[in-house]
C-alpha cells in the first residue's frame, strides 16, 4: 500500500512519529492488530476544494482527542495548502482509535475569532469508513452568506512494518528517502513563502505581530511585593490610635561595638573586565574612587567565559583570620536550598560565631528617591535564587496599613511627635516581624526604610541582639538628574499619592517630604556597613565597605558592586529545534533540523530588526553547536560562547529517550519524577547544579549595559528566566520555555518587565 505522493509538515511528522514507531516496537501486537483491522493501520486523508476560496478564511480541523486535536474549536488544526484551490490534513490512525469524530471550521490565520463552524452534526470515520453522506461542508457566514466546500476524506491500511521503516529512514538520513515503495512521509523539506511558519521575508512585518501573551508580571512598583506585615493582623495589637505599647524581643547591650572600624572602598570594576576564580575576600586597604571606563568593543571576539565566579582581587595586606567551627545542632535546619559551593559557604557561616550570625538583615539607609526600595528588590531576587530564603520587609507598607496612605508631608516632620511616634512604631513592628520569621527559619531579611537617623538605627540595632546580624545598606546619590526622575516615577507609582489626581499637587508634597528628611539626616557612621556611591547611574561610583566579614555578606558585597539601574533589554531563547528534539532524546550536541534552520533565519532578522539601534549590543550562546548553529546567520553583533550556558549534563542518561530511561533505569526515572530540582543523573547535573555554575552569568547580565541576546537551552533557560521573574526554587523544573519563541526581559528603573515573541 502506497501513500499518497507528498511531503507532510512537521505537526505531522510528530503525529507520525508517535504513534508509527511505537506500532513498530512490537510486532506481534501490530500483527494482530492487522487481522483485526484489515491488515495494517490507518492512514486518513482529509481534503476540502472551494475554487472561490476567502483569502482571509483559512480551512481547520478539530475534533476527538489525541488524533485530531482538541474537541475544543479554539485548538483546531490547520489545514495545509496543497494547491490553489485545495486544502488537506493527514494522520496515521493506530488501531484503538479507529472511531473518529471531527469537523471542519474557517478563521483568521492569526485571529482566533472569528471562528465559523460547519453546519450540521459532527463526521463520525469508524474504521475508515465514513458514516452519511460528507461530501460537501457548508459554512454560514455572519453576512447571511453561504460557503460551500467539496470534501473528501480517504482511509489507506498501512502495514505498521512500512510505516515503521520510513520513519527509520527519515530517522537516519534526515533527507527524502524511500522504504519498500513508500515514500518518506516525514518532512517537509523546503517550506514555501506563506506556508503556516512564513519566511524570513515576513518578518518585514511590525514585530508587534509575533507578540504573545507572557506570564502576569511582577508590580511595577516594588514595595507592593515586599512581605505582608502579619503583626497589624493579629487581635489586640492595636486596639486604638493612641499608639500602643509593642512587645519587643530581649536586647543585650553591647551589642553595637565597633571593634573593626577599618573603612574599605571598592573601585567599581569596568564592564569589560571579567575577573576569574571564585569566592569573595575582604580587603582592609583603603581605594580610591574610579570612574567606570568607556566599554571596550567586544566587536570580531569569540570569548569562552568558562564556568568560574569572579572575585575581587585579595590585597597583599589582608589580614587572615583563625575562625573556631562551633557547629550547632540548630544548623541542619538552616541550610539553603541552593548547592556546592554556595550551600558549602552559607553552612560555614552558619557554623561561625554567635547564634545571631546565622540571621542576616539588611537595613536600608537613604533619602527618598534614592532607590533603596528598587536596590531592596534586586537584592532579595538574587539571595532567594541562589537558595537563601529571603524577604523583603517595606517600613512605608506597614506605614500605609496602620495609619493609611494618605499622610502629607507634615506627617514626616522631626518637629511632629505624633508623626515621629507613629513611624518609629510601625518601624519596631517591621522589625519584630522580621525577627519572628527569622525564629521560624528565614536566613536574609531586607528591612527597607530612610532609617535616616542614628536614634532608629541604634534603635533597631538593640532589638536585633542576639536574633540576627546587621548590616546597614546606605544608598547616596549626588546626581539632581535621577533624583528629580527618581521623585516623578515615585509620584507616579506609590499608593501614597494613589489618590491624588493633581500631580503637580503630589509632587509638591513629596519635595516637601523630601525636604523635611534632609534636616536631620545622618549618614552611617556606625556598625557593619556598606555605601553605595552614585552607583545607580551604571556611569561609575563608589562602594564604601566597613567591618564586613563571611561568606554571604560578600556575595552581597559583589553582586552591589555589579548591580545598576540602567534600562537595558535581555533577551532569552531557545535554540531552533534539534535533531535529537526531533527524536525526542535528550542532551547530545546535535546539529539543527530543517526547521531549527529557518528559526535561526527568523531570529537573525529578528535581532536585526529589534536592536538596529543598538550598536552594543552582544549574543550570548552556549559551546554546543545547537546554539552556536542558531546564533549563526546573526550578522553585526560580536558573539560569545560560555560554557556555564550548556545544557544540564544529563550523564549517564545522555542521548535517551524518557521512555528508554523509564523502561531500563525505572528508579531513576522515579526518582527525577519526584524531585526534579535536587535530581542529578548519574555522573551528571540537578537543576540545583545549573543555578551554581549560572551565577557569574547573572552577575554578568547584571553588569551589561547593552542588550544582551542569550541562546541557550531549556533547563538553563528556566533557571535564568526564574531569577528574572521570582520565582520560587521548586518551580523552575516546570517553568514552560517553548522552542522558537523569545522571552524579553526589560531591566531598568521601573522593576523588570516581559514580552514574549513566537516566530514560528
Amino acid at each position: 500500500m502506497h501513500f499518497p505522493q507528498k511531503l507532510y509538515s512537521y505537526r505531522n511528522r510528530r503525529r507520525l512519529s508517535k504513534m508509527g514507531t511505537g506500532s513498530s516496537k512490537n510486532p506481534d501486537s501490530s500483527s494482530h492488530g492487522s487481522e483485526d483491522h484489515g491488515g495494517g493501520q490507518l492512514y486518513v486523508s482529509l481534503k476540502m476544494e472551494n475554487y472561490k476560496l476567502k483569502d482571509e478564511l483559512f480551512p481547520h480541523v478539530y475534533g476527538s482527542v489525541p488524533l485530531i486535536g482538541s474537541c475544543d474549536s479554539s485548538k483546531a488544526l490547520p489545514m495545509e495548502r496543497e494547491s490553489t484551490s485545495m486544502w488537506e490534513l493527514s494522520f496515521v490512525v493506530p488501531p484503538n482509535h479507529e472511531t473518529l469524530d471531527f469537523k471542519f471550521l474557517l478563521k483568521p490565520k492569526n485571529n482566533p475569532e472569528p471562528c465559523i463552524v460547519e453546519e450540521g452534526p459532527n463526521r463520525v470515520l469508524i474504521a475508515g469508513t465514513l458514516q452519511g453522506d460528507g461530501r460537501s461542508a457548508s459554512f454560514k457566514l455572519d453576512n447571511g452568506e453561504i460557503i460551500e466546500y467539496r470534501v473528501f476524506v480517504k482511509a489507506d491500511r498501512v502495514s505498521p512494518f512500512d510505516l515503521a521503516a520510513s520513519w527509520r529512514a527519515f530517522q537516519e538520513n534526515r533527507r527524502l528517502s524511500s522504504v519498500r515503495d513508500v515514500p518518506d512521509v516525514s518532512i517537509n523539506s523546503s517550506p514555501t513563502a506563506g506556508a503556516e511558519h512564513g519566511s524570513s521575508a515576513s518578518l518585514e512585518l511590525d514585530l508587534e505581530h509575533y507578540v504573545i501573551p507572557a506570564p502576569a508580571t511582577s508590580a511595577v512598583y516594588a514595595a507592593n511585593l515586599t512581605e505582608t506585615p502579619r503583626s497589624l493582623k493579629r487581635t489586640g495589637v492595636f486596639s486604638g490610635t493612641d499608639g500602643t505599647i509593642i512587645p519587643r524581643p530581649s536586647s543585650k547591650e553591647g551589642h553595637t561595638s565597633n571593634d573593626r572600624s577599618t573603612i574599605k572602598q571598592m573601585e567599581v570594576p569596568d564592564p569589560t573586565r571579567v575577573p576569574s576564580g571564585s569566592g569573595m575576600v575582604e580587603s582592609k586597604s583603603v581605594g580610591t574612587v574610579s570612574s567606570l571606563q568607556k566599554q571596550d568593543s567586544y566587536r570580531g571576539l569569540l570569548v569562552d567565559r568558562g564556568v568560574g565566579s569572579p572575585r575581587l582581587v585579595k590585597s597583599p595586606c589582608t589580614t587572615s583570620l583563625t575562625l573556631d567551627l562551633k557547629p550547632d545542632s540548630d544548623a541542619k535546619n538552616m541550610m539553603p536550598a541552593a548547592a556546592g559551593a554556595v550551600a558549602a559557604g552559607a553552612v560555614a557561616d552558619h557554623m561561625l560565631g554567635p547564634k545571631e550570625d546565622r540571621h542576616l538583615a539588611i537595613v536600608l539607609v537613604g533619602l527618598p528617591a534614592r532607590g533603596k526600595t528598587f536596590t531592596a528588590a534586586k537584592l532579595t531576587r538574587y539571595l532567594r535564587w541562589l537558595g537563601h530564603d529571603t524577604k523583603h520587609f517595606n517600613v512605608g507598607k506597614y506605614r500605609r496599613l496602620k495609619h493609611g496612605s494618605n499622610q502629607t508631608a507634615d506627617f514626616f516632620r522631626a518637629d511632629n511627635p505624633e508623626g515621629l511616634e507613629a513611624r518609629n512604631e510601625v518601624a519596631a513592628l517591621a522589625m519584630e516581624d522580621m525577627i519572628a520569621w527569622m525564629q521560624e527559619g528565614g536566613q536574609v531579611g531586607i528591612f527597607d526604610a530612610t532609617n535616616s537617623s542614628s536614634r532608629r538605627r541604634n534603635m533597631l540595632m538593640k532589638m536585633s541582639a542576639g536574633n540576627c546580624k546587621i548590616i546597614f545598606l546606605e544608598t547616596i546619590c549626588n546626581d539632581p538628574k535621577i533624583i528629580e526622575r527618581n521623585i516623578r516615577l515615585k509620584v507616579q507609582q506609590s499608593p501614597d499619592y494613589a489618590e491624588e489626581p493633581d500631580f503637580e499637587a503630589g509632587y509638591r508634597d513629596f519635595k516637601s517630604r523630601l525636604d523635611n528628611y534632609e534636616k536631620v539626616y545622618e549618614p552611617v557612621e556606625e556598625g557593619s556597613y556598606i555605601k553605595m556611591i552614585d552607583m545607580v547611574s551604571g556611569h561609575g561610583g563608589q562602594i564604601q565597605v566597613n567591618n564586613i566579614s563571611g561568606y554571604l555578606p560578600g556575595r552581597i558585597v559583589f553582586f552591589l558592586v555589579n548591580t545598576h539601574l540602567t534600562p537595558r533589554p535581555i533577551l532569552l531563547t531557545r535554540h531552533g529545534e534539534s535533531l535529537y528534539n526531533v527524536r525526542g532524546r535528550i542532551g547530545g550536541d546535535t546539529a539543527i533540523s530543517e526547521t531549527g534552520e529557518l528559526y535561526a533565519k527568523k531570529l537573525a532578522n529578528f535581532v536585526e530588526k529589534r536592536l538596529k539601534n543598538e550598536k552594543a549590543a552582544s549574543i550570548w550562546t552556549s559551546t554546543l553547536q545547537r546554539t552556536i548553529l542558531t546564533a549563526n546567520p546573526i550578522a553585526g553583533f560580536p558573539k560569545i560562547q560560555w560554557r556555564a550556558l550548556d545544557e544540564i549534563n544529563s550523564g549517564i542518561c545522555d542521548g535517551m529517550t524518557y521512555e528508554e530511561i523509564k523502561k531500563n533505569m525505572p528508579e531513576e526515572y522515579e526518582s527525577r519524577k519526584k524531585d526534579k530540582l535536587r535530581y542529578r543523573y548519574p555522573r551528571g547535573e540537578s537543576y540545583l547544579d545549573v543555578i551554581q555554575r549560572l551565577e557569574p552569568v547573572i552577575i554578568e547580565l547584571e553588569r551589561q549595559r547593552a542588550p544582551v541576546v542569550v541562546v541557550s537551552h531549556q533547563a538553563v533557560l528556566r533557571a535564568l528566566y526564574a531569577y528574572f521573574a521570582d520565582r520560587p526554587l521548586s518551580e523552575i523544573p516546570h517553568i514552560e520555555m517553548p522552542l522558537h519563541t523569545i522571552i524579553e526581559i526589560q531591566m531598568g528603573v521601573t522593576g523588570v518587565q516581559e514580552k514574549r515573541y513566537k516566530l514560528m
